[in-house]
Formats: structure tokens, C-alpha cells, sequence
């Protein structure tokens, strides 16, 4: 292929391969018509505030389940639920199942409702349905009664055998019943909310037509706020068409003042939360989902993934999620389903990296940040706070054969306080892939550390240094407390510590240099003295780790674990070889 250049030279353009025709069957599917809002505003929109939250997870969640919850989890759930937040439930489809059924009745019956919660009941636009429904609701203080049939042109012409106007007429029939028995209950405030399923395949005038028929019939003789819920019954297009479509809706709804406009996004094509946050720019003031996107094929919208999204944007969700973890097990305990380890914000290891650049970024982003929990959270590779949802820091890296020397250095200084220098940070990287690359699997944080004490700490504790050299040169450098430089004081200064260091080289029978030496406190709680002390000889470079009460011990143990490196290497003079 040739192309020319801005001056007109020729140029070859060098493709990647062009595949040829697949074998799958793609002459059987018809692309979706695009509504062609070509004056749309939604794509410049901001959402500021929360939409109201519904979860249908009792009901469009239930009914997905292998094992539908019996009245005793769906009980938890509800309760669950109501510590969140959420100020509408949806609770059951009454004439579909006794079980519906009777879990509505134990609600209203034991008083579990609190006063701000409504529950909603759904049922389709069939007068016999609608009034067992309303009659289930006897004894509740405020409830939504959801009245809905398909409009779909696939289902009108092969379920129902419908013309537009005939479906038109079961759904005003419907809405006509709703109306009359909406004060037949005393005490009990229902609410009327009309929904036009598979609205997402059903044409967009006609959707229109038969929601705002029904508006204009319910808007003069009823009392309170409408609502129509726009159910994605099945995904079929982007989130960029629900949203046109929606703000399509939003524009040209009649009565748009009195009605809440509702979405009810599904996952066919794995982007309802998207199509839901795209939904509320284009005018959605309510979204119904799950706990997790529990539902039918591959679920509902998520509505944990949507609150968390605004969340950590700064906007408050208007559902309490710090104990995240919490959240999940009970609602994997109530759906005998597991939530799946990468789930947004909620997965095992959504907050854990392996990979070895993301691991020393993380690591220098939370050392940086340090104990300033109320600056602006700005921490690669996160983007929330762990402990806002109650996480802690632990689990933010882990190692395997992909990590590198930033995340187990940050493991060190979380689990056991040990601040390692640069060379070290090497060092032990290179030995650790060396053990990660002959075992499957992560390496956890105790045998991290055992691994380190094995390298770095255990050759120190070699008994046949000369302790008489240790005492003689802590009492010459005035380090010793009692004649013995295991009871050495803190405060030593650094110098002091380097010569010390030097010194006791010397002593071991070792020609060499203290290239490096550092100092600090270390354990789990910082209850040690600590020295990393690193030893070069003879072109030869070992790293020793000592930990012991005091500065002058740790410095001493660092050297000697140095030294015996150096032996097994054939560097330093062996035990014989030191004078005594």
C-alpha cells in the first residue's frame, strides 16, 4: 500500500494484516437503528448528586438465583439493604409465586418496614393480577405499585399477536385499574409507576406514545408523583443510544414536572453501568439495579459499582459503604453466589497489584502521603482510599513472580517496619524472583519475611565470631554499658556507628569497606533497634540485617551477617584464621 507525503513524496504504509472473513454467522444479525438525537446535551453533563437508588434485588436479583432465597434470606437481605440506605426496595411480583407473596406480608405483618423506606410490587397490566397485588399491600403505610407489559414489536408480533394500538389498550386498561384501586387500601399511600418492558426494543415514538397515554391519564386524578421505569429488558446497543434514547423520554415526556423518570439497565453487553451513569446525564432521577449486578443472563446494573463510582469523584452516594467487605459476604451468603474476586471496588483484589512497577509506585505514593488522611487522596494506581471502605493497606501488594523490588519493600516496611536501602531493595528483589520462578503461587508476607531472615539476619547469628572482640571495641569507642556491647545504650551517634562497623571488620579478619550503613527501629511495632550494613571486599558486596535492643548490638549483628556471607563466598578469613 502507498500513501504520499505532505510535501508529495511517495511514502509505504505498512499495515498489520488485514483478517480475512470469519467463520461465525454474522448475516443473521441486523445492526440497531440509532435514534439520531442529533441535538443532544447530555455528553456535557456532570452528575452532582446521587439519583435515587432502587434495588430489585428480592426480586429481579432472586429470581435469577439457582436457588431462589428462602424467606429467611430474603429477610437478611431486606435488612441489609435498609443499613445501606436504599429508600426504595423493590419486594416481591405477589401473583407470580406464594413465596413472593408471603415475603411481602412478613414485612407489613412484623412491622419491618421502617418509615422512610417504601417498598415496591410489581405486576402486569392484567386487572385480576393488579388487584391481588394491591390487596397484598394491606396494612403497609406507603408502597409502589409498578404496573408494566412488553411493548416490543417482537413481542407484540410473536408473543402477543398485537397491533400497536391493542397493546396501547392493555397498558391504559392497566393503568385505568392501578388508578381505581389506589385509595382502596386505608392507610396505605400507593404510588403508581408505569413501565414499558423491553423499552430498549421498542420503537422510540411509540414507547413515547404509550407512557405519555398513560401520564395523561393518571396526571388529573391522581394525587401524587408518577413515575415511568424504562427497563434495558435485554442490552442491545451502547450506552451512548440508551442515553440518547433517554434524554429523548426526558424531553418529550408529558407531565415531566410530576413524573420521576426511572431506568432498569441489564448487562447483556457488559456496559449497564455505563449506560446507567450515561442514563442520569441524559435526565434519569432514579436507577433500580442490584447489589453486585445479580439478575437474569448476566445481570442487572450494579449498584455498588454506580455509588462507588460517584464516591470517588467526591459525590456523595447516599448509601453507606465502608464496610464493603461486609456487604459482600452477606449478599454472597443470601445468593449462595460468590462475587467475583475482580468485581469493581468489591473483589478481593481489586486494591492488590503484582506487577512490579505498580507495586514500587504504590509503595512511594502511600509513603509519600504518610498519615495525612485528609489532603486530596492521590496514590497510583488507586483510585479511592482502601480504608474508606473498610480495607486496610495489607492486601495492596502482594508477590509473585511478576512483583518487583518497590512491592516487597513495601511489604517489609508494612509488616515488620524495615526500611531497606535502594542496593538492598535490589538485592533482595533478585533473590525473591529467583524463589517466586521455581513455586507456583504468591508469596505471602510471613514467608517474605522468613526469607529475609534467612538471607539477611540468620548469618550473623554465627557463634564463632569472637564475642571478646565486640566488648573490647565497644568499650574502646565508649558504646558499652556494663562492659558489654549487647547492652549498649541508644543515642549512639551515626559516626560512632560507622566506625564501630569499620572497626569490627577489621576484627572479623575482613579487608573490605562499610560501603553503606543505616540505622532505624523495626519489628511490628517498632519494638527493635535495627541496622542494614552493607559489606564490599574484594569486589564482593553482602548485605546483613541486625535487629537487637540497642543501635550499637543491631550494628554489630548487621556486620557479622555480612561477614559470614562473605566467608561462604571464600572472601573474608574464616573463624580459624581470626585472632582471638
Amino acid at each position: 500500500m502507498t500513501a504520499t507525503t505532505a510535501d508529495g513524496a511517495p511514502t509505504t504504509v505498512v499495515t498489520r494484516g488485514t483478517p480475512a472473513p470469519g467463520p461465525m454467522s454474522i448475516a443473521k444479525y441486523a445492526p440497531y437503528e440509532p435514534i439520531g438525537l442529533a441535538d443532544r446535551n447530555w455528553p456535557g453533563k456532570r452528575v452532582e448528586r446521587a439519583p435515587l437508588w432502587a434495588s430489585v434485588d428480592l426480586r429481579d436479583g432472586n429470581q435469577a438465583l439457582i436457588d431462589p432465597m428462602t424467606l429467611e434470606r430474603k429477610r437478611t437481605m431486606f435488612d441489609l439493604l435498609v443499613r445501606l440506605g436504599f429508600k426504595e426496595i423493590e419486594v416481591g411480583y405477589p401473583t407470580a409465586s406464594r413465596d413472593d407473596h408471603d415475603f411481602v406480608r412478613h414485612l407489613i405483618d412484623t412491622d419491618a418496614i421502617p418509615e422512610d423506606v417504601v417498598v415496591q410490587v410489581m405486576t402486569p397490566v392484567i386487572g385480576d393480577f393488579i388487584e391481588r397485588t394491591v390487596a397484598s399491600l394491606a396494612g403497609a403505610r406507603r408502597a409502589v405499585l409498578q404496573v408494566f407489559n412488553p411493548t416490543s414489536e417482537i413481542q407484540r408480533r410473536l408473543v402477543f399477536r398485537k397491533s400497536r394500538a391493542e397493546v396501547k389498550a392493555m397498558a391504559l386498561a392497566g393503568a385505568a385499574q392501578a388508578l381505581r384501586l389506589q385509595d382502596s387500601l386505608p392507610g396505605t399511600e400507593i404510588l403508581l409507576q408505569y413501565a414499558p418492558e423491553s423499552f430498549t426494543q421498542t420503537e422510540p415514538d411509540y414507547a413515547l406514545e404509550i407512557c405519555n397515554e398513560v401520564l395523561d391519564f393518571w396526571a388529573p386524578r391522581a394525587r401524587h408523583t408518577l413515575a415511568v421505569n424504562l427497563p434495558a429488558t435485554v442490552e442491545v446497543y451502547p450506552p451512548q443510544e440508551f442515553a440518547d434514547r433517554i434524554e429523548y423520554m426526558s424531553r418529550n415526556l408529558a407531565h415531566r414536572e410530576r413524573v420521576m423518570l426511572s431506568v432498569h439497565p441489564h448487562n447483556d453487553r457488559g456496559s449497564g453501568v455505563a449506560a446507567a451513569e450515561m442514563a442520569v446525564m441524559a435526565g434519569a432521577d432514579r436507577v433500580e439495579g442490584t447489589l453486585f449486578g445479580n439478575g437474569e443472563r448476566t445481570g442487572n446494573v450494579c449498584l455498588v459499582t454506580l455509588a462507588m463510582n460517584l464516591f470517588s469523584q467526591g459525590v456523595d452516594p447516599m448509601l453507606d459503604l465502608r464496610d464493603l467487605d461486609g456487604v459482600r459476604r452477606v449478599v454472597e451468603e443470601c445468593n449462595l453466589m460468590p462475587v467475583s474476586h475482580r468485581h469493581p471496588w468489591a473483589g478481593d483484589f481489586v486494591y492488590t497489584s503484582f506487577a512490579g512497577t505498580h507495586q514500587d509506585a504504590i509503595a512511594k505514593g502511600l509513603k509519600a502521603r504518610g498519615d495525612a488522611s485528609d489532603s486530596p487522596w492521590d496514590v497510583p494506581y488507586l483510585p479511592i482510599d482502601p480504608r474508606d471502605i473498610g480495607r486496610d493497606y495489607q492486601a495492596l501488594i502482594r508477590i509473585n513472580s511478576q512483583s518487583g523490588k518497590g512491592g516487597i519493600a513495601h511489604l517489609l516496611r508494612a509488616e515488620r517496619g524495615v526500611e531497606m536501602p535502594r542496593r538492598l531493595q535490589i538485592d533482595f528483589a533478585a533473590a525473591m524472583q529467583r524463589v517466586t520462578e521455581t513455586r507456583e503461587g504468591e508469596i505471602t508476607a510471613a514467608e517474605l519475611w522468613q526469607h529475609f531472615d534467612q538471607r539477611y539476619i540468620q548469618p550473623g547469628t554465627d557463634e564463632s565470631f569472637p564475642q571478646s572482640a565486640d566488648g573490647a571495641l565497644g568499650g574502646e569507642l565508649g558504646l558499652e554499658r556494663g562492659g558489654d556491647l549487647d547492652g549498649a545504650s541508644d543515642g549512639v551517634p551515626v559516626t560512632g556507628l560507622h566506625e564501630l562497623a569499620v572497626r569490627l571488620l577489621l576484627a572479623y579478619g575482613v579487608q573490605g569497606e562499610v560501603r553503606e550503613l543505616v540505622t532505624g527501629r523495626a519489628g511490628s511495632d517498632g519494638e527493635s533497634d535495627s541496622a542494614c550494613c552493607e559489606v564490599v571486599a574484594e569486589g564482593r558486596s553482602c548485605w546483613g540485617f541486625g535487629l537487637a535492643a540497642a543501635s550499637a548490638p543491631a550494628v554489630a549483628a548487621a556486620v557479622r551477617s555480612a561477614v559470614s556471607q562473605l566467608r561462604k563466598e571464600g572472601v573474608a578469613a574464616t573463624a580459624e584464621e581470626i585472632p582471638r
